[in-house]
């Protein structure tokens, strides 16, 4: 059942993974001044890895909620990472385009079956 208070957590938890998401890329980004995405591909890549944890957790449906949706939903983003990758190719620069996503998915695969494992081993 959805309470008023689940949803309110929902949107304030929210709230602070999409704080979370814009700090962590703007300082990687300022510490690796590429024009490649580093900073969406460290929160992406880290956001993989926590939701693989929280699920190898195995919490209840609501803690699972806040954590996994709320936060990981909203610190992670996929229209970005896209956008990115489009704007790689609308500048001509087709390999760090195609990188971004092989990158990407290789190692967001690879964090998330770490941290699910990780998770389920406590």
């Amino acid at each position: 059942m959805t309470t008023v208070a689940l949803w309110i957590g929902v949107a304030l938890i929210g709230g602070v993974g999409a704080v979370c998401r814009f700090v962590v890329d703007k300082r990687v980004q300022q510490r690796v001044s590429r024009p490649f995405p580093v900073g969406t591909l460290v929160v992406n890549i880290s956001g993989a890895w926590l939701l693989g944890f929280i699920g190898g957790l195995a919490l209840s449906p609501h803690v699972a909620l806040l954590a996994g949706t709320a936060f990981v939903g909203a610190y992670t983003t996929f229209s970005t990472w896209m956008l990115e990758t489009q704007r790689l190719g609308e500048e001509r620069q087709m390999w760090p385009a195609a990188a971004n996503i092989v990158i990407s998915m290789a190692l967001g695969l690879a964090a998330a079956w770490l941290g699910q494992t990780m998770g389920a081993a406590l």
